[in-house]
């Protein structure tokens, strides 16, 4: 009886499209932790600390800009593709149009800021090599998933978004045998090189795969408003994610920089398959979200606990295990053992907030969820302005703690107001 049991849940995982999803997600992430992982070893060995720190805080700035790259339009190559195939053409030629444009502008405003933000060890021609990398090429993978994530094709989609990090296991082996003392600026070349080699290949799956750009510029201002809450959001979750490692290497030091950036690494791996989750079910949170709020919830309500209760198991994890860490990247990261311990909360607190944003996003809700992570945002960097000073890293721990918890906190209080809205209005 049990057995039988068994292959029936088998079975129905089996046909379950959003669970087919979640399984390609969560190959392609585990190669990602795989490529991620052997690269991040070699350069943060072969980098030093300090020349780790610095290309993390060129990447830390770039990163704040970066959702502005497209301005949204690959949420809406989700959003409205999947409802209409027949638009795919034109969204997806005005989303490149889009990247190009956009790589440019902000790369010049990207060296602009490095100036003032950055201490002047960060060299402007490493912020340039940074800023095309993930400007240009990365959003050109990234928008390149999104197409195929339209057409539910996440089996393409997953190959895609593992492309550029096994690209750069090349890159950082050719980064030992190619230069006998490398810094900061060679891993730029070497991974720009291997990331517009990447880009390349994912442009050319969706060109032969599902049909070439058209582009109709027209149609980007009347929906330029709902790409930028897309933007404005992202850049808010970046900003209250790495806004704290810029900081650091301005007011605080490279070295506190490089230690704090290794341990926030392995908290981003440990969210993978939460993330592969999200990811898998993005389109189908624009499904439910049609009927309102309640549809959208409904879906996170199904979704959440399990992935809360990885979430759990995870930082209880990274808590007790973090002693490993000085044996993986090398003694100049032993004191990243204290820091990741000190984050460890951080894989349940993202889980709790990412599908309460999700629900919000799916229900049409997504300049509301912008607002929310502007506020979180704002109130991160000011206290990161107090703390990081008087506390370096353990300050930008903290922050980064209270941040999320605040996001959980006010995220999810908003979708149970609006669930009550609407009710009551369903009742009038």
């Amino acid at each position: 009886m049990k057995f039988s049991k068994l292959k029936f849940s088998l079975q129905r995982i089996k046909q379950s499209s959003l669970a087919r999803h979640t399984l390609w997600m969560l190959i392609s992430r585990g190669l990602r932790i795989f490529a991620q992982a052997f690269y991040f070893v070699i350069i943060a060995r072969v980098l030093g600390v300090e020349q780790y720190g610095a290309f993390i805080g060129a990447t830390a700035l770039v990163a704040i800009l970066s959702p502005y790259g497209s301005l949204g339009l690959g949420n809406l190559i989700v959003k409205n593709v999947t409802v209409n195939r027949s638009l795919f053409a034109v969204y997806w030629g005005n989303a490149l149009f889009m990247i190009c444009a956009s790589a440019a502008i902000l790369t010049g405003v990207l060296i602009g800021a490095g100036q003032i933000f950055l201490p002047a060890t960060i060299s402007w021609w490493l912020i340039f090599l940074v800023a095309i990398t993930d400007l240009l090429f990365i959003k050109l993978i990234d928008i390149s998933g999104q197409a195929f994530q339209a057409f539910h094709w996440l089996s393409r989609t997953a190959q895609l978004s593992a492309l550029p990090y096994i690209t750069r296991v090349l890159a950082a082996l050719s980064l030992v045998y190619l230069f006998p003392q490398p810094d900061a600026v060679d891993w730029a070349y070497v991974s720009l090189g291997s990331t517009a080699f990447a880009a390349i290949i994912a442009v050319s799956f969706v060109h032969f795969n599902l049909g070439a750009p058209q582009l109709q510029l027209s149609r980007i201002k009347p929906e330029i408003l709902e790409g930028f809450y897309f933007s404005i959001g992202l850049s808010a979750q970046t900003i209250y994610n790495d806004i704290d490692k810029t900081m650091l290497a301005r007011m605080a030091s490279l070295e506190a920089t490089g230690i704090y950036a290794a341990a926030y690494r392995l908290i981003d791996v440990s969210f993978v398959p939460v993330g592969s989750l999200l990811a898998a079910a993005y389109a189908k949170f624009f499904q439910q979200g049609a009927s309102g709020i309640r549809g959208s919830l409904k879906l996170a309500k199904k979704l959440l606990p399990l992935a809360a209760m990885y979430s759990a198991v995870a930082g209880i994890g990274l808590f007790f295990l973090a002693p490993i860490v000085p044996y993986i990247l090398g003694d100049e990261y032993r004191v990243a053992v204290e820091a990741l311990r000190w984050l460890a909360p951080l894989p349940f607190l993202k889980a709790m907030h990412y599908f309460a944003a999700d629900t919000l996003t799916g229900a049409g809700y997504q300049g509301l969820r912008s607002g929310m992570q502007i506020i979180v945002a704002i109130f991160n960097v000011l206290i990161n302005l107090w703390i990081i000073p008087l506390y370096s890293w353990r300050g930008a721990a903290l922050s980064s703690l209270a941040s999320d918890s605040l996001l959980m906190v006010c995220l999810w209080l908003l979708v149970a107001f609006l669930c009550q809205k609407s009710v009551k209005h369903t009742q009038i």
